[in-house]
């Protein structure tokens, strides 16, 4: 009983969780964390208002209902050393799209590809099925443009580290 006490502590005060996404650009999740006051002026400048306070007060990413335009507001306005925007891209991220898209199950449905401006995701044609959808890697922002509109919830940002 005693260790399952200790854990729940020891979980309450932990700030290390593996599907966090934090905002673009911003350096490893250790660096991030010792270095944000968790002032709010990131969540504030966010144009999509997509940065949400997460557990610990630290922001987070939510593509549920819009999407990231890479505005860079959140890197321009934090006063602390927590973004790096000398790196390649704004994320080490890529879309997938789960077993729980509506195609698995035969129903027509595209509204990922509609949503996606760079064209990354395009629909396979195959005799006697629906299209099945499939991501360009290459092409993918992780913009998360395609996360809100699907009706199944079947798109996710993974990591691609």
């Amino acid at each position: 009983m005693t260790q399952g006490i200790n854990q729940s502590r020891r979980n309450l005060f932990s700030r290390r969780k593996t599907h966090v996404i934090r905002p673009p650009w911003s350096k490893p999740e250790h660096s991030f964390t010792d270095n944000c006051t968790r002032c709010d002026k990131c969540i504030d400048a966010c144009e999509t208002k997509i940065i949400k306070r997460g557990a610990g007060g630290f922001p987070e990413i939510d593509f549920s209902q819009d999407e990231c335009t890479f505005c860079k507001q959140c890197v321009e306005v934090c006063p602390e050393p927590v973004f790096d925007t000398s790196t390649e891209g704004p994320w080490p991220l890529v879309a997938n799209i789960n077993d729980t898209c509506l195609t698995a199950k035969g129903v027509w449905c595209q509204s990922c590809k509609d949503a996606c401006e760079p064209r990354a995701i395009s629909f396979i044609m195959a005799v006697g099925q629906v299209p099945k959808p499939q991501i360009d890697l290459a092409a993918c922002t992780a913009c998360g443009a395609c996360v809100s509109p699907c009706p199944s919830d079947a798109i996710t940002l993974i990591s691609t580290e």
